[in-house]
């Protein structure tokens, strides 16, 4: 069966506490878009029970395929199902490191796959569950729904942001930033009460909601605050940076008929 693991972009990501053991409690908006990779998987008859064989195409990245976040979603429901073996194939076009949540939903629709072939039954709210062992974020691409997220990104309310009609231009720089790099120098600050500055406007989000880890981005990577001043000048609604980055992305009201000057950087353009 063939899958198609979706992307999300962050709309306002606000760093808000640093806990004790390492990590920052964060609040953002999720909102899936449609910019996809490819994901089979198929029954392998020679396998047995409980093997998992994958390979993978397209936007190559570091690591064994074994390693691959879908081997480990599959031996992960392996360890409380008899799933028979699978062969699965991964063809990747959602960059990597680029904060778009390619490899968590990658992961998400090998969960939510393998439970529909194989009549496994697990409600949504189990899945999720199984997903945030895998990644922060894992889970969201369950109901993939927009969602406010707090927590380390793991903690979901229902948001009524719907963007359907508009146009969202994607850029996805050569540039990877690092977590380490994204944290560098941002300081948490208290709430900025996103759930409710979000049910604004749109054309007042760029004066109410930021992406924190710009701080650091911007003046290690300053092409890429140029991407972001690029998109605004050509008309966005919003502009921002996704997650942690490199990736930068603008709303527009209508289809956006222009050339921008990107040098070798590949844009896209998808209806929302």
């Amino acid at each position: 069966m063939l899958f198609y693991p979706n992307a999300k972009i962050n709309i306002g990501l606000n760093i808000v506490h640093k806990r004790t053991d390492g990590y920052h409690d964060l609040e953002t908006v999720f909102y899936p878009i449609p910019f996809s990779d490819i994901l089979e998987i198929v029954p392998n008859s020679e396998g047995g029970i409980g093997d998992c064989q994958i390979s993978q195409s397209g936007i190559t990245f570091d690591g064994a395929p074994k390693d691959n976040i879908c081997s480990k979603a599959y031996y992960l429901l392996a360890k409380d199902f008899q799933i028979p073996s699978v062969t699965i194939h991964l063809h990747k076009q959602i960059p990597v490191g680029a904060g778009l949540g390619g490899g968590s939903s990658d992961a998400a629709f090998t969960l939510k796959g393998l439970n529909a072939m194989f009549n496994l039954a697990i409600p949504t709210e189990k899945l999720a569950i199984y997903a945030s062992k895998l990644g922060a974020d894992c889970a969201f691409f369950i109901d993939n729904s927009a969602k406010y997220a707090k927590g380390i990104g793991d903690e979901f309310t229902d948001c009524n942001v719907n963007l359907a009609g508009k146009y969202l231009v994607l850029i996805c720089p050569t540039i990877h930033s690092s977590t380490a790099e994204a944290y560098s120098m941002v300081k948490p600050t208290r709430s900025k009460d996103l759930l409710s500055v979000i049910q604004s406007d749109i054309s007042e989000w760029k004066k109410t909601i930021f992406n924190d880890f710009e701080n650091s981005i911007f003046p290690l990577y300053p092409e890429v605050e140029d991407l972001k001043l690029e998109l605004y000048a050509k008309g966005a609604l919003f502009a921002s940076m996704s997650g942690s980055g490199s990736s930068v992305f603008g709303i527009f009201e209508e289809h956006p008929n222009c050339y921008f000057e990107l040098g070798d950087t590949n844009y896209q353009v998808f209806a929302l």
